[in-house]
């Protein structure tokens, strides 16, 4: 009967620290849409990424605001937040950091680690595909490690640590794609698009008038850390794990749904664990203390579509990755 007590205070307990978190989360999110307008997707994937501990890539033309859209979120939740502007001749030690060589005043020498702009806990990679692939994969460490290695030595990050990359479309002129193994670390790959005419015209008198709405903080690093530490602790029903299991396996070549003739590679392990924290996450900014299968399904395309390929065949066929995601969604709906 006390297991029984202590299994019940638990819940109890957890019921209580998602609503104060979720109040919290909200009222974050309403800051962030005072300053970003017409986004709103954008911004709920963004968070929710960032509830569930993970990284993402922001693609779209130049001039939607992703950007700001960074920089709002490091002044709203409270976040020591740093920049790098990628270009064909950054190195991997401009984003790192180096080992320099120093002489004491008695002429004994010795090295100093200087740190470099990834020490930070929301790191914004700015046009992440204009650097060269050398370059790109200095992240690869600090994103799945949170921790890096200069010259055999270990150097922690900050906690939390997020890397919110934005990205040009591929066919613009000077860019480098992303290596797969780079593209898997992201949890999720939003697509920032053209604003709605409503919330343009919202945008031209909001942005070009004498005064400017600036964002305000609404959390911490601390309170941050406790709501993705709740995430991990919400339930998660059988049916919303095996809808997780179904459509992930059903996105890999080897499927037995015929995924073989339209894929050439597919989401391994890290797209499951990253659904099955995002769906957590989207419960908890809604208000919600468990996931459900409406939220797989909602999140499948930015989880799943960066880690799949299709084959030269499926591509004659004027396929397209969230084409063949929609359709597999419809098995699991």
């Amino acid at each position: 009967m006390a297991s029984a007590d202590g299994v019940e205070k638990l819940e109890d307990a957890i019921v209580r620290s998602a609503e104060q978190v979720a109040d919290q989360i909200r009222a974050a999110k309403e800051a962030i849409s005072t300053v970003i307008f017409g986004q709103d997707r954008v911004i709920e994937n963004t968070l929710v990424t960032i509830l569930s501990g993970g990284h993402a890539l922001l693609i779209g033309v130049p001039g939607l605001a992703k950007t700001k859209l960074v920089e709002t979120l490091g002044i709203t939740l409270g976040l020591d937040t740093k920049r790098i502007q990628f270009t064909p001749d950054l190195m991997p030690s401009d984003i790192l950091g180096a080992e320099v060589l120093d002489e004491s005043t008695t002429g004994k020498r010795s090295f100093r680690f200087i740190a470099g702009p990834v020490f930070a806990q929301l790191l914004m990679a700015d046009e992440i595909n204009r650097a060269s692939p050398r370059t790109q994969s200095a992240l690869l460490q600090a994103m799945q490690e949170q921790h890096i290695t200069v010259a055999g030595a270990r150097h922690d990050l900050p906690k939390p640590f997020h890397v919110l990359a934005t990205q040009n479309p591929l066919e613009q002129e000077g860019t480098y794609p992303l290596p797969e193994a780079q593209l898997d670390r992201f949890l999720m790959e939003i697509d920032v698009d053209y604003p709605d005419r409503d919330a343009e015209r919202r945008i031209l008198f909001e942005t070009t008038g004498a005064e400017e709405t600036l964002a305000k903080a609404s959390m911490n690093a601390e309170i941050l850390i406790t709501a993705q530490r709740l995430v991990r602790r919400l339930p998660v029903g059988d049916s919303v794990v095996e809808a997780i299991l179904s459509l992930v396996r059903a996105a890999r070549p080897s499927s037995e749904d015929g995924g073989d003739k339209l894929i050439a590679w597919g989401p391994g392990p890290r797209a499951s664990q990253s659904l099955m924290l995002a769906v957590r996450a989207r419960a908890l900014l809604d208000g919600r203390l468990a996931p459900s299968i409406d939220d797989v399904l909602d999140l499948a395309e930015p989880i799943l579509k960066h880690r799949m390929a299709l084959t030269f065949s499926a591509r004659a066929e004027g396929r397209t990755i969230p084409d063949v995601i929609r359709q597999l969604k419809t098995r699991i709906g």
